[in-house]
């Protein structure tokens, strides 16, 4: 990947094979302010102040982490048309050392994920991921997989559009990243095979998959138990049938 500013490449490494650090230029008896960089995506946006942002990202080094971007919002903003839900970029931040709330620095965008904007299902079932995200993962706990397998779900949306098999590959695989993967004892030969095939299969195989509706609905009332059943609450099953 590019870099941000001229400064190393965001996979650059130190000798512990932690993300490189960069010491930023301070001035009097000021003590050094370290920035970090990472690639990450937008899951979650909210106003602070009149002027600024809380952004919350998913990276595959810290996981989730929300930092400040000051002004944002505002006209001459160096964040403008930077920071938008799922925009995929490379980003650097100052660590706040009494919080988790952080300094965002620089942003690159890499991938907007604009055709996703232009259907409302799809952005429903984006919710319903990062939903399972906030509600399973813990912050500032590196997510390698989890965000590699955002990555491929997004894709997944851009290429076949809202479809229900995506959100219960999403559920199915996350969960399974985690540690969780659901028992399928006790459901139907159907539903057990088409979750081991969302479970298993290319990402490119499913839109092809003829699933009976039936056994889409008995998979989704089985996923909705088992959210509530592990966690005490489901994030939501959203619109998309196929």
């Amino acid at each position: 990947m590019g870099s941000l500013g001229g400064q190393p490449s965001p996979r650059a490494r130190d000798a512990t094979g932690q993300p490189a650090s960069i010491v930023l230029p301070t001035s009097g008896n000021d003590r050094p302010m370290t920035a970090q960089r990472s690639e990450g995506i937008v899951i979650r946006l909210r106003p602070l102040g009149d002027t600024s942002l809380i952004v919350h990202w998913l990276t595959p080094e810290h996981g989730r982490l929300a930092t400040v971007a000051k002004g944002a919002r505002g006209p001459k903003s160096v964040f403008r048309g930077k920071l938008d839900w799922c925009f995929e970029t490379e980003f650097s931040f100052r660590r706040n050392p009494k919080g988790d709330l952080h300094s965002l620095s620089e942003v690159v965008v890499r991938n907007t994920h604009g055709s996703l904007r232009r259907e409302l299902v799809s952005l429903e079932l984006i919710a319903h991921a990062v939903a399972t995200l906030e509600q399973v993962t813990e912050t500032e706990t590196p997510q390698p997989e989890a965000h590699r397998l955002f990555l491929e779900f997004l894709a997944f949306l851009e290429i076949q559009g809202p479809m229900a098999r995506a959100q219960f590959a999403w559920d199915l695989r996350f969960l399974a990243i985690q540690g969780l993967q659901p028992d399928p004892e006790g459901l139907s030969p159907e539903v057990r095979a088409l979750m081991e095939t969302l479970l298993e299969a290319n990402w490119s195989e499913l839109a092809a998959l003829e699933v009976p509706q039936e056994t889409v609905r008995s998979l989704r009332q089985f996923l909705h138990g088992f959210w509530i059943h592990q966690f005490g609450r489901s994030p939501g099953n959203r619109n998309a049938r196929r």
